[in-house]
Order: structure tokens, then C-alpha cells, then sequence
């Protein structure tokens, strides 16, 4: 560690690579401003940037072939995903600071905060991301009918935020 920086627990779990396995992955927006669209009637209303930022959750499959996403939302100002990563064919090629989750991530973050600024559109990210390691059928499917449900239940969504 760098004497230059602040000494930061890392959220990750220190017991997991994360270069394998599912994952329930949770993204916001940058002060989780609504940048993705609005709910209205318990519909979600995409964005232009939300109408990308989907696009390009639909193309990590493409772009990492280790990697599916066999479920997602975006709402107005975060995105909800599982993620599924083969560990079999994840390459060896990642660096060891990063695991083949925070890639995937990453590259996400990149390319809609690239759409945003080549096309003029305010927007930002939060710094981090949070994870959780699926474990199990029972964690799977809470999980699948919590994104599921999520737009239907965004009046009581603990980012539904002003």
C-alpha cells in the first residue's frame, strides 16, 4: 500500500476471488441522481443513457465471454444485476489487483460514462460498487424476485431518493 493513501478496508470478502461463481451486484448513479429515467405508474421510463446503459449490460456476454447475465433492472438511479461468471474460462490474463467481477464492472461504468460525454449528457457514477456472493438456490431466488419486483416496489425502495 502506497504511504500516500488512506488505509481503506476493501468491501470485497477476503475468503472469495470473485473471478467465479454469481453475483447480485448493486450500481448507483453519482449522489444517486436519477439519471437513468423515472417510474411512473410502476413502469420504468428509460433514458437515453438508461436505454444504453441496458444495451451495454445486454453486450458483457460479448465483450467477456465468461460472463452472463442472466438478470438485471435499471432504475432510475442505480442498476440491480446477477452476474454469472464462469471460472473455467475466465482468462488468466487479470491483472492480480482486480478480479474478473471489478473487469466486467468496469468496463460497464466506462463505456456509459463514455455515451454520456461523447453525447453531452450529465452523468456520474458512484466510486464503488456493492456485491453480494450468491450462495445457494434459496439466496438465488430471493434475490431474482427482489430485481423482479424492484420497480414495482420502488415507493418503498430504501435509493428511492428525491
Amino acid at each position: 500500500m502506497s504511504p500516500n493513501k488512506p488505509n481503506r478496508k476493501s468491501p470485497r470478502a477476503g475468503f472469495h476471488d470473485y473471478s467465479g461463481g454469481d453475483y447480485f451486484i448493486t450500481i448507483c448513479t453519482l449522489d444517486k441522481k436519477h439519471y437513468f429515467g423515472s417510474i411512473i405508474n410502476h413502469e420504468m421510463n428509460l433514458s437515453d443513457i438508461g436505454v444504453y446503459c441496458c444495451s451495454q449490460i445486454n453486450e458483457i456476454p460479448r465483450h467477456y465471454q465468461y460472463a452472463e447475465v442472466p438478470l438485471y433492472v435499471v432504475m432510475p438511479n442505480h442498476i440491480h444485476a446477477i452476474i454469472h461468471i464462469d471460472d473455467k474460462s475466465t482468462p488468466k490474463a487479470i491483472p492480480e489487483c482486480r478480479t474478473a467481477l471489478s473487469v466486467i464492472i468496469g468496463g460497464l461504468k466506462r463505456a456509459v460514462t463514455m455515451y454520456a460525454r461523447r453525447n453531452n449528457i450529465e452523468f456520474g457514477w458512484q466510486n464503488r460498487y456493492h456485491d453480494h456472493i450468491i450462495r445457494g438456490n434459496n439466496d438465488g431466488n430471493r434475490i431474482a424476485e427482489y430485481i423482479l419486483n424492484n420497480v414495482a416496489l420502488w415507493d418503498k425502495d430504501c435509493f428511492n431518493t428525491p
